[in-house]
């Protein structure tokens, strides 16, 4: 699967506001049109035409006329055709959205990892801003934000006063103040962030001890492919020529391009399936295999993921585990395994519709289901906790979005996973893959 073939497949999960962030990307653009059954049998166009529901659109029509003739205040036909569409799509799942053109534009640039802002990943819930993971290097992070954060208020204005994400974007150099609730924190808190361009590094690495590995991928851009392979190269030579082990670790990625995601399972299979997708029309159907050649030699790797680990980092997870490749230590993964095609529209706007859900190698869903890894950590504890406090849980997942696509394994039992910053989890990875190592085969055979 060494390719850079373009599709329009998203693993997407933000909501309309995506281009505050540069995690989820798309690819370039391409002419593309709703998904319509083809027929080439007039007959079928009839009676599929005499489907449309008329007394629907004549109720429909009343209101926008009532509307327009009545409303305390002149509307033009624009805003109120464009507040109907995105009507349209609300409702659908929290992943489905109406693009302007502006916000579309700024989307389609996350696909090279720069644009201007704070730099979180962010889901708008109830007139607020629910952060589901501070871009590693970037202000979000260097002040703190943390999963599972909600943003009240920007500039002191309340989230419901202003138009969704946008006011955090900005010039470089500008401050935005923002009003932040944290669970366990009885009263809210400000935090004055300096905007900057945010370019974000999706891949880093380092030598954890002598022939072991660690590789950091925070989010699944065009280039993320490339770049995890130069960093193993680097890390294979620094090790002699081969890794004993690698930690691969995928905390707090929200996901991104789903080809990114599969050119970095591809690295450690020689072969076996990655994903697929499956939709309701046969178009957004996708199969992705490994191709021969295993760029680790068979060294064992340990997955690191928690609750801010979604979509294409679900992906990878699941494939390289469900293949017998690694094993997967952290917490529930947040869930969200559906796939979003972006329809470009004539006016420059666009439309973001969940067509699919996408299958690990073992034909599991994990939409709003997750994870369970095989090795489960709980966060670090702080001198100034008490024994007895349970982990603040990430109050985000998939499950528990309004509107969520169903799950095929959905339970009353279901229970999010947590944030596990720090070190202390990839202290645990690290022994986790020396054991291993002590009692791996010479050459770990795929299944």
């Amino acid at each position: 699967m060494r390719r850079s073939r373009h599709v329009l497949l998203l693993l997407t999960f933000l909501l309309p506001a995506a281009p505050l962030a540069a995690q989820e990307t798309v690819p370039a653009r391409e002419d593309a049109q709703a998904p319509v059954p083809a027929s080439d049998d007039p007959d079928a166009a009839d009676a599929s035409a005499s489907k449309v529901p008329l007394a629907e659109i004549r109720r429909y029509v009343a209101v926008y006329k009532a509307i327009k003739d009545a409303y305390v205040d002149p509307v033009d036909d624009r805003t109120l055709m464009q507040a109907a569409i995105r009507g349209l799509l609300l409702d659908l799942d929290p992943h489905s959205a109406y693009l302007d053109k502006a916000a579309a534009e700024a989307f389609d640039e996350q696909t090279t990892g720069a644009y201007d802002g704070i730099g979180v990943e962010l889901l708008q819930e109830d007139n607020v801003l629910k952060v589901v993971a501070p871009i590693d290097g970037t202000p979000a992070a260097r002040a703190g934000l943390q999963p599972g954060d909600s943003i009240i208020a920007i500039d002191g204005r309340p989230i419901a006063q202003v138009e969704g994400m946008e006011p955090l974007r900005g010039a470089p150099g500008t401050s935005v103040t923002i009003t932040v609730m944290r669970p366990g924190r009885d009263q809210p808190f400000d935090v004055t962030l300096v905007r900057e361009t945010i370019r974000v590094t999706s891949v880093r690495s380092r030598m954890l001890e002598p022939g072991y590995g660690y590789v950091r991928i925070s989010t699944f851009q065009a280039d993320t492919g490339t770049d995890f392979r130069k960093h193993l190269e680097e890390l294979q030579a620094r090790a002699g020529g081969r890794l004993r082990g690698l930690v691969l670790d995928l905390r707090s990625n929200p996901g991104g391009l789903l080809t990114a995601a599969v050119q970095v399972a591809d690295e450690p299979l020689d072969r076996g399936a990655i994903v697929s997708t499956r939709g309701r029309l046969p178009s957004p159907d996708t199969r992705f295999a490994a191709t021969p050649g295993d760029r680790l030699q068979g060294a064992p790797v340990v997955v690191l993921v928690d609750a801010g680990s979604a979509s294409a980092a679900e992906v990878l997870a699941g494939a390289l585990r469900d293949n017998g490749r690694a094993r997967l230590g952290g917490s529930r993964p947040f869930g969200k395994g559906s796939v979003q095609t972006v329809l470009p529209l004539d006016n420059g706007d666009s439309v973001k519709l969940t067509t699919a859900r996408y299958y690990t190698p073992s034909g599991r869903s994990i939409q709003a289901s997750g994870i369970v890894p095989d090795v489960e950590l709980q966060p670090e504890r702080s001198a100034s906790e008490a024994g007895d406090v349970p982990p603040r849980r990430l109050e985000l997942s998939e499950a528990v979005l309004p509107g969520h696509l169903q799950g095929e394994e959905e339970s009353e039992e279901y229970t999010p996973g947590v944030a596990l910053p720090g070190d202390g989890p990839i202290n645990a990875a690290l022994a986790e893959l020396k054991k291993l190592v002590a009692g791996a085969p010479a050459r770990p055979a795929a299944r």
